[in-house]
């Protein structure tokens, strides 16, 4: 196996390996789980796998979690299709910075996503490392924001589109989640800003030496949760992944986020996931 990086901040190729054996091989999967924790996302092709073996090595990182909207490969319990053409619906959820489900109250490790169908042209995926982003931040939004909590919303996301009960449904079963605006990643110890684009407000901004009259709450909450958001934007930050069919991307859910560019209309993006269960940010 040989490790090709890709940026300086984040990204790395692998050649030379079969997820298929990884699955199989303890040793292997530690190598390659090193290297994601280096690394953050790591790449390979030509990973002609199926989707039992897809399942079998996402599932060495731990259990596997399900999608409540997202429909899942049936015979494969936590294989989430991500299907776009188009039948598909209008709604956009992919093409904004996220880190996927912050939404629950223990969002997932990592994933591993696989490309079946792509189009000749578009359809890129673009990862973040949001480590690097908030140790680059200035020293008065890092003493600002040490203690701030935000609330994240799938009602206010995936359920936006929907019908009012609907949604009102959907937010019962998963209710708003509250986590640390900066996490600390559980095996690398390093400060993460944790918020996307599925973070609706803070829940403790609201503070004397941040609020001295209402005035002061709504711009300066907002301006500096949009301010937050935006800082996955920075290229620097960035690495960005031309798919091909059998290519495979493996990231680090608690330390990254990801854009998926939807710039491929009306041709065809077909894309299978395993989530991988994490553990509550603290």
């Amino acid at each position: 196996m040989l490790v090709h990086p890709l940026t300086t901040n984040i990204g790395a190729e692998l050649t030379g390996v079969s997820l298929a054996d990884a699955a199989r091989d303890p040793a292997l999967f530690e190598t390659i789980k090193t290297l994601l924790l280096k690394h953050k996302v790591l790449f390979l092709r030509d990973q002609d796998i199926t989707a039992a073996e897809h399942v079998a090595f996402a599932r060495r990182f731990g259990e596997l979690e399900d999608h409540p909207v997202v429909g899942s490969d049936p015979e494969n319990p936590g294989l989430v299709r991500i299907y776009k053409d188009l039948d598909s619906p209008p709604e956009h959820y992919e093409n904004a910075w996220h880190c996927d489900a912050t939404w629950r109250d223990v969002p997932p490790m990592g994933a591993v996503l696989r490309c079946l169908e792509t189009p000749a042209v578009g359809g890129d995926t673009i990862w973040t490392n949001m480590a690097q982003a908030y140790a680059d931040l200035p020293a008065h939004i890092k003493a600002q924001i040490q203690d701030l909590r935000a609330r994240h919303s799938i009602e206010a996301s995936f359920g936006a589109a929907m019908p009012m009960e609907k949604r009102h449904a959907l937010k019962a079963a998963y209710p708003d989640a509250e986590h640390p605006v900066v996490r600390t990643h559980p095996e690398t110890g390093e400060k993460v800003l944790f918020v996307s684009g599925f973070a609706t407000h803070f829940v403790n901004f609201h503070r004397p030496e941040n609020v001295r009259y209402g005035q002061d709450f709504a711009p300066g909450s907002a301006d500096l949760l949009s301010y937050l958001i935006g800082r996955a934007a920075i290229p620097e930050y960035q690495v960005r992944w031309r798919w091909t069919k059998n290519s495979v991307a493996i990231w680090d859910n608690r330390c990254t986020q990801h854009y998926a560019v939807q710039d491929y209309w009306p041709a065809v993006r077909k894309m299978e996931r395993a989530a991988i269960i994490g553990c509550k940010p603290y």
